[in-house]
Formats: C-alpha cells, sequence, structure tokens
C-alpha cells in the first residue's frame, strides 16, 4: 500500500486538472507530513476515485497538485445509516470516527429525552469525517447531518428503509432495565432474517429510551429490536459493535457466494 499522504478535496480529478488546496490541508501536507514540490499525494473526492498527483507548487499557504492517473476506481459503501444521541465530546467524537471507518454511509444525531447534550459541532463531526476516510482508504465521506429529534425524523421516515433500533430495555415495570419480557432480538438472529436493502442503526443516550419513545419506536412495521448481548453496553460501545455485527452479517464485510 501507498505510503503517499492520502487527502479528499471538494474538486473533480481528471489527468492535468490542478487542484488547489484549502489551507488547512496545506498546513497538513507541508508542515506536518513535510512534503513539497516534486512529491506524490493521492487524492479523492468521493465521485471519481483515487488518483495519483505530484505537487506542482508547495508553500506555507498554498499548495498546487496536478492528478497524474487514476489508481483505484470509485465505489460506494453500504447505503446503511447511524443514528445516534450525542453523548459527552470526547465519546460523541469517537462515535462519528468509528462509523466513518465503519462504513457508514450518513451519521445522524438525534436527540431524545435523555439525551445528554444537544450542543453538538457539525462542522467539527465533518472533519473527524475526513480524517478518518483519508487514513482508511475510504472513497468517499459519510453525509453528517444537523442534530434533529427523534420524532421528527420518525415522521418523516421512507418505510422502506429499515430500522434496526437497539433496546436493551425489557417490559417488566419494577426490574432494572425491564428485566427479561419484551426485549428485542439478538441482532445477529434478527440481521439474518432481513431482506437486503437500505437499512439504519439508531443507538439511544446512556439511560435509555424513554417509555414513550420505546412504545412508539416498537409500534412502528419499519422497526426492528434489537439487543447487543447480555451487558448493558454505553453508547459509545453500542454503536461501534451494532456497525460490526451489521457490516458483517449483511454489509461489505459478509463473504458472499460466487
Amino acid at each position: 500500500m501507498s505510503t503517499d499522504p492520502r487527502l479528499f478535496v471538494g474538486q473533480d480529478l481528471a489527468a492535468g486538472q490542478a487542484v488547489a488546496l484549502p489551507k488547512e490541508d496545506v498546513h497538513y501536507l507541508v508542515n506536518v507530513m513535510r512534503r513539497g514540490a516534486g512529491d506524490t499525494v493521492r487524492l479523492f473526492n468521493g465521485r471519481n476515485g483515487e488518483w495519483r498527483a505530484g505537487i506542482v507548487e508547495a508553500g506555507r499557504k498554498a499548495a498546487l497538485l496536478e492528478p497524474v492517473e487514476q489508481t483505484r476506481e470509485q465505489c460506494s459503501v453500504p447505503d446503511l445509516w447511524l443514528l445516534f444521541a450525542p453523548v459527552k465530546r470526547q465519546k460523541t467524537d469517537l462515535v462519528v470516527e468509528k462509523a466513518t471507518e465503519l462504513g457508514a454511509a450518513e451519521i445522524r444525531p438525534v436527540s431524545t429525552a435523555r439525551t445528554q447534550s444537544d450542543r453538538i459541532k457539525t462542522d467539527r463531526f465533518r472533519l473527524i469525517a475526513k480524517e478518518a476516510a483519508e487514513q482508511t482508504e475510504r472513497l468517499d465521506l459519510p453525509r453528517v447531518h444537523e442534530l434533529d429529534r427523534l420524532d421528527h425524523v420518525l415522521d418523516s421516515w421512507d418505510p422502506a428503509r429499515r430500522l434496526i433500533y437497539c433496546d436493551e430495555a425489557g417490559d417488566e415495570d419494577g426490574v432494572p432495565w425491564g428485566g427479561a419480557r419484551g426485549r428485542g432480538r439478538p441482532m445477529l438472529e434478527a440481521l439474518s432474517a432481513i431482506e437486503p436493502g437500505p437499512a439504519a442503526i439508531l443507538i439511544g443516550p446512556e439511560g435509555g429510551f424513554s417509555p414513550d419513545e420505546r412504545a412508539r419506536l416498537r409500534s412502528l412495521d419499519f422497526v426492528i429490536p434489537v439487543t447487543l448481548g447480555p451487558r448493558v453496553l454505553r453508547a459509545e460501545t453500542a454503536a461501534v459493535a451494532a456497525l460490526t455485527l451489521w457490516q458483517a452479517a449483511v454489509g461489505d464485510w459478509a463473504v458472499r457466494a460466487s
């Protein structure tokens, strides 16, 4: 695998078509990676695949690159969204980073009754996603949405997209986490029974969903309640675990017959 720096750019990529880098990428390329005129980098934009490019000019504030040849054709990640309730800053940053690495096509923060924080910086999330895509050989960036209320998201939901709802609670009043009755199916078991197609994973906040939220989610035909095992996972751990299970069972990690 090439050790050349790898950068996401917004411009179209074609042989001989000059690409000017924004200042934050200039700093990374010139000051951090110590690259200069005559060196090569890899560029991708989510549309035209990956390209090897030469550095034509490199200074402290500007750099000009020239694509030379396409090294990988464009491919897409599976049509999987991650919906999650933001938690504390570092943990929320981790969810965005790992969701990008694990191939989520869209990342959608949602506010719930027990969400710990509703002050998020979407621009920061997009930068985290960009850096994660650059480092993990991904050929596109996930679409990162602004925070929205869960009930608003459900109001406009396309029922053709299955919503895999990670719910660790049961339905027994007065029992910690609702006891055993009414729990969702183990996630791998549930995934084995669904048809291929658009999907989303919903992860709740620390403390879980409210009774009203649980009741509404379980009343919707497109929602599949699942459990992630016998232990109650922290929100950021649950997001990584659920994305991993989905990719391994029905996503682009799955082994398919030729």
